[in-house]
């Protein structure tokens, strides 16, 4: 078993060269995944709905009440534009204003219908609607298949997969499950007449002006609230450009008339949200004078009654001069005094309202009183603002909001300033209260001296008067209030409403999108190539070996297609049997230039098993005899023998037989059917082949060898596994080192390289073997690397004619591989 061994990677720089092959032998991958993006992208566009994005745009302002002026008794305060921008932002936000929208609109019904791959939502398109039964439940989130039949009849199909149903109530928006039984519901109705089951209940109508066809099929689907107010809530797309006083409103969906109408329900329900919290304080102030309107209406009655009935009883009609003269001035206190009661009354509430509430939005104007304190009056319309302003904020931001410690902070201060107001000015009506009941007294004495009838007459006809001119004043009060209020228009100004004016699809265009299929098939081979190429520690050509070393290359062996080792012998002829001519030549001319005389010898080793060693070692020693020169070949790879099967001869002795005195010299060397080429073959594998290769009988082989042989062609183990060829080196006039192409790793150079320069190895060469000039890597050198190995027509004259045709064959076919 072979041992592994560590080696230190060369420095590599990335092969720009390497990475563009590598590139162009990728194009059946770059064709695959460039068809598969663009079949995927097709069969996305025609699936896909495209989307819009619509939008309307609004201004909040500050809208005063035209008909406020300075003589306008009833006064409301509506707060300031600042502040309202952000309050607005958080309402649209908000998930009432949604929840509004959506059900004002019915977003919970979707009308769909059959195309190719899905159904679309035909929403305004729909040629029919479904008016839901009120306080009824509806199935959920399955499609309720429509198909409209002739007389005016349609069939309802519904296919129920489990038992049991998802129902809600779109009155009050309870959900609830259903068990309903498995498989097909069909039934048919006619138009306009009322679906009554456990999950559907409704009537279908033909919209006005639209028909239907016989077998058109369409779908209702009914959605969950919720989760339709949350869809839509979260596509509401809200801009506030330069923090001004305009607000940008869009929505992207599929369907564009959906948005038209959401973005515009949308801004009416705020609208209308807004108008109703600014008319607040004057609802309040109407509601409170209704009730003393119904209060002083009933008492008007009574007194009316009790007055005509007295007149008819007793016959008195009319009061003398002097009585009405008395119930003029009676009623004109009985109402300074019946006011000063009122306004007691209303700082008494106030206060209680303000040491009680936290709330202050319900407190009606301070005018109905009759209260014209400017103090009270400005505090009020302040109190009354912030509470408005905090109860916006209740439904948008959260409630421990440092916001919501501002607001407190402010309305306690100003209920300090109004209860301090309340008290000094409760106290001075009181004094006004005691000499008004002073003057009441002092009419009331005149009376007691008219006659008994008389009397009783102006105490009737006092509490009539009374109660007819209080009515009058809150009657004239409540129609002021009307008036303003009617007059009051809402802060969001409309600039452009939500409209389709051909909306453009804002998804990438369907053509372009094939771009970018074309882009991500060419990308994964691309990346492939270039980690790949980054990471490949191989050799792949003779011009990165050399790159890589200064130890000379010999000579450039193409790739032996043959099944046995005998490359030169049996096709003398062939490519590789002249680059190995070539070796030949070169070891002649190193041979020469060193002066070696007699006996020649050379090594043949490399990194690791598997490189061409052997082949080399055989074909090297098979020109040398082929040259006539008597030539033997010695296997010393005693771990793993190999060169006697390609010889068809047995290892029983070889080497190790001689080199434990087993064996004589002449008993190991072994005839081959090469002429001038003998044999010694390594023999049995011994437990202790270093310490043999060291042996004095090692040199005893070598000198008998060099007396009876011209060239000695050792076949040694790999010089990157064991230290066995670097003991032998000591014997041999050159060393021959085989790397082979797409095998050899650019790490195990750097190994060489250092026994190299150490000088552990001497007169040392590359063989470049497994040479492919058409391989995945190659660079198109062509044989003839300036070694004799050419592909020209003067290297055609000395190959084999099938090599040739083969080579041919091998082209064409590889053009499809």
């Amino acid at each position: 078993m072979e041992e592994e061994f560590d080696v230190s990677e060369s420095k590599s720089t990335f092969d720009i060269k390497a990475f563009i092959i590598r590139v162009l032998s990728y194009w059946k991958l770059f064709v695959l995944f460039i068809g598969v993006g663009v079949f995927i992208v097709y069969q996305q566009n025609i699936r896909k709905q495209q989307s819009y994005r619509l939008g309307t745009q609004i201004s909040i302002e500050e809208e005063s009440n035209p008909l406020f002026t300075s003589t306008t008794s009833l006064t409301f305060n509506w707060g300031g534009v600042s502040g309202k921008v952000q309050t607005i932002i958080n309402s649209l936000k908000s998930r009432s204003i949604h929840e509004k929208v959506v059900d004002n609109l019915q977003f919970y019904i979707t009308y769909l219908k059959q195309s190719r791959f899905r159904k679309d939502d035909i929403y305004t398109y729909a040629p029919f609607a479904i008016e839901i039964v009120p306080d009824t439940k509806q199935l959920l989130d399955v499609p309720i298949r429509v198909t409209f039949l002739e007389n005016n009849k349609y069939e309802i199909y519904i296919n129920f997969e489990n038992s049991v149903v998802k129902t809600q109530n779109f009155t009050d928006k309870s959900k609830s499950n259903l068990d309903v039984p498995l498989g097909e519901f069909k039934s048919v109705y006619n138009l306009d007449e009322t679906i009554q089951t456990p999950y559907l209940n409704g009537v279908l109508y033909v919209k006005e002006g639209r028909k239907v066809n016989p077998n058109e099929e369409y779908y209702i689907e009914f959605n969950d609230f919720d989760a339709v107010v949350a869809n839509y809530r979260s596509k509401l797309n809200i801009d506030n450009p330069r923090n001004s006083a305009i607000l940008n409103l869009s929505m992207v969906d599929v369907n564009k008339a959906k948005i038209v109408d959401y973005l515009n329900e949308t801004v009416t329900v705020l609208s209308e949200d807004q108008l109703n919290r600014k008319n607040q304080f004057v609802t309040n102030t109407i509601k409170f004078i209704d009730e003393q309107l119904d209060r002083v209406k009933s008492q008007l009655t009574l007194n009316a009654d009790s007055l005509n009935n007295y007149k008819q009883k007793n016959k008195i009609f009319n009061l003398n001069e002097e009585s009405s003269a008395i119930n003029t001035k009676l009623v004109s206190l009985e109402l300074e005094k019946d006011d000063t009661n009122r306004k007691l009354a209303y700082y008494s509430s106030l206060k209680t309202y303000l040491e009680m509430s936290d709330t202050f939005t319900e407190l009606p104007a301070p005018a109905v009183a009759g209260i014209e304190d400017s103090n009270i009056l400005a505090n009020i319309s302040k109190i009354n603002e912030l509470s408005v302003q905090k109860s916006k904020y209740g439904s948008t931001v959260r409630k421990d909001a440092t916001i919501f410690a501002d607001l407190n902070r402010q309305i306690d201060g100003l209920k300090e300033v109004l209860l301090e107001n309340i008290s000094s000015a409760s106290n001075e009506l009181r004094r006004i209260l005691q000499s008004t009941n002073s003057k009441i007294a002092i009419e009331e004495a005149k009376i007691r001296k008219l006659p008994r009838a008389q009397q009783k007459l102006f105490d009737i006809q006092r509490q009539y008067s009374l109660s007819e001119q209080t009515y009058n004043v809150f009657l004239a009060k409540r129609g002021e209030a009307d008036i303003i209020k009617s007059a009051s228009v809402s802060d969001i100004l409309i600039i452009d409403k939500a409209k389709d004016t051909g909306a453009t699809p804002i998804d990438l265009k369907l053509s372009s999108r094939y771009l970018f299929a074309i882009i991500g098939g060419i990308l994964p081979p691309l990346l492939l190539a270039f980690l790949l190429t980054f990471f490949d520690n191989k050799l792949h050509n003779p011009q990165v070996l050399e790159g890589l070393s200064n130890i000379p290359l010999l000579g450039v062996i193409g790739k032996n297609s043959l099944d046995n080792n005998l490359a030169v012998h049996l096709k003398p002829k062939s490519t590789i049997a002249e680059a190995f001519r070539s070796v030949r030549s070169s070891l002649q001319y190193f041979y020469k230039k060193n002066i070696q005389e007699g006996t020649k010898t050379v090594m043949v080793t490399s990194s690791v098993s598997g490189e061409g060693k052997t082949f080399c070692s055989i074909n090297i020693a098979t020109v040398f005899a082929m040259s006539g020169k008597k030539t033997i070949l010695v296997g010393l790879d005693l771990r793993k023998p190999k060169i006697f099967g390609d010889f068809e001869i047995e290892n029983d002795i070889g080497v190790v037989n001689y080199l434990i005195g087993q064996k004589s010299f002449e008993e190991v060397v072994q005839k081959t059917k090469v002429e001038n080429l003998d044999v010694i073959t390594s023999g049995p594998i011994p437990p202790n082949p270093s310490e043999l290769l060291m042996s004095e009988y090692m040199d005893g082989l070598i000198e008998n060898l060099k007396k009876t042989y011209d060239f000695i062609v050792l076949d040694t183990p790999p010089i990157g596994l064991v230290a066995d060829a670097l003991e032998l080196t000591k014997h041999v006039d050159a060393s021959i080192y085989v790397v082979r192409q797409d095998y050899t790793k650019k790490g195990m150079i750097s190994l060489v390289n250092d026994k190299y320069n150490k000088g552990e190895i001497k007169n040392l060469s590359f063989i470049y073997n497994g040479y492919n000039q058409k391989g995945r890597y190659g660079y198109g050198y062509g044989y003839g690397y300036g070694y004799g190995y050419g592909y020209g027509a003067y290297a055609n004259g000395y190959h084999d004619n099938d090599s040739v045709k083969k080579s041919f064959l091998n082209k064409i076919k590889s053009l499809f591989k």
